[in-house]
């Protein structure tokens, strides 16, 4: 039995046997719906209320509903049989707690009864599903952008950076927008993040999006109920934001300067490993438009060796942005389990939760 790889975000789950040149057989949406006392879900008209996010930011933030996420992903999605578990990779996000990554192998083991255990960070798997040891990554995800130089497969902590913010709060900032040139329509944040993902580009540079005040091709929306929204430059704005923080009210620079200044803090040789080697991931990053500005944006920076992108080989699964730390853990799975280099249940018997520390990270 192949071994599973689970990639927890704060919007998606994906999950699969690591099989690298494939995509997750599984992705599905992490946030879900809380059952009633007599087991029927909630009106529709409330669900808004009764949903549950057990990731939230990146970080697992309900462990009793992860714990039933997991159950329905590695027996009903994967397949697995009670009473003969197999072996798991997780992805780690950058900066997990210690205390985090205790708890989780704690309930593989004690809940899930796994044979094998092993994580490792998602920078490091994304460079990984490139064919890179070294580089840097860009993720940008639902609730979190995580900038991390890797050098010789090992994240530089002390040059990474971590910003509360994400895909979620772009979604917000559409909503505020859309809400001021369509201001009799009331709008769901379900359905705001459907226009987001239908629509959201990128302006070729600042100046373009400039020009988008002034003139900018208007399209209709028909939203579910029935009600018809206008759609213009707010559609730009969402990309606009990462590289003009000051859109969402943020004092700070632009996504290609932070990405400089953070590998300005590691030793000036290896800047041009780290940054001719850069990785874009994380389901923002695929917005249209979005990479041709991060290059363009690379060549006007103030640093003498300017970003360059890596593109995916050929021979890997389309939309590889998307999910680039779950195919790079399925690549790792491929070496760690048959090589005995992961968790086994003799070493957490014998050492506890602390094990993972000394294994994996």
């Amino acid at each position: 039995m192949e071994a599973a790889v689970v990639d927890a975000g704060s919007k998606f789950l994906k999950a699969g046997p690591a099989i690298p040149d494939q995509a997750p057989s599984m992705m599905i949406p992490t946030q879900m719906k809380r059952m009633l006392e007599d087991g029927s879900v909630a009106d529709n008209s409330l669900c808004e209320d009764i949903t549950v996010d057990p990731v939230v930011r990146g970080f697992i933030r309900d462990w009793d509903a992860m714990e039933d996420l997991l159950h329905h992903v590695l027996y009903t999605g994967l397949g697995w049989e009670i009473g003969n578990e197999g072996q798991i990779l997780f992805t780690d996000p950058l900066s997990t707690p210690k205390s985090f990554r205790e708890q989780l192998v704690q309930l593989m083991f004690e809940t899930f009864n796994i044979s094998g255990f092993y994580a490792s960070e998602q920078a490091v798997l994304s460079l990984y599903a490139v064919g890179r040891i070294s580089g840097c990554t860009v993720d940008i995800g639902h609730g979190k952008i995580d900038i991390a130089p890797v050098i010789e497969g090992a994240v530089q902590h002390i040059a990474s950076r971590r910003f509360e913010i994400g895909g979620i709060d772009l979604t917000k900032l559409l909503a505020q927008e859309l809400g001021k040139s369509n201001p009799l329509v009331n709008i769901s944040m379900s359905d705001v993040e459907k226009v987001k993902e239908l629509y959201s580009c990128c302006a070729e540079d600042e100046l373009a999006y400039e020009k988008t005040k002034n003139s900018c091709q208007i399209e209709k929306h028909t939203l579910p109920d029935g009600q018809v929204i206008t759609i213009g430059r707010e559609k730009y704005t969402v990309g606009e934001a990462l590289f003009q923080p000051s859109l969402l009210s943020l004092d700070a620079h632009g996504i290609v300067e932070q990405l400089v200044r953070s590998i300005s803090t590691v030793s000036s040789d290896n800047h041009r490993q780290l940054l001719e080697n850069t990785v874009l991931c994380g389901g923002t990053a695929s917005m249209p438009g979005f990479e041709e500005r991060f290059q363009k944006e690379a060549s006007l920076c103030s640093s003498a060796i300017r970003p360059a992108l890596v593109k995916p080989p050929e021979y890997m699964p389309e939309n590889l942005t998307m999910y680039s730390a779950w195919v790079g853990g399925a690549i790792l799975a491929k070496v760690v389990f048959p090589q005995n280099q992961h968790v086994t249940k003799a070493d957490y018997d014998e050492t506890g939760p602390s094990i993972v520390h000394r294994k994996c990270f």
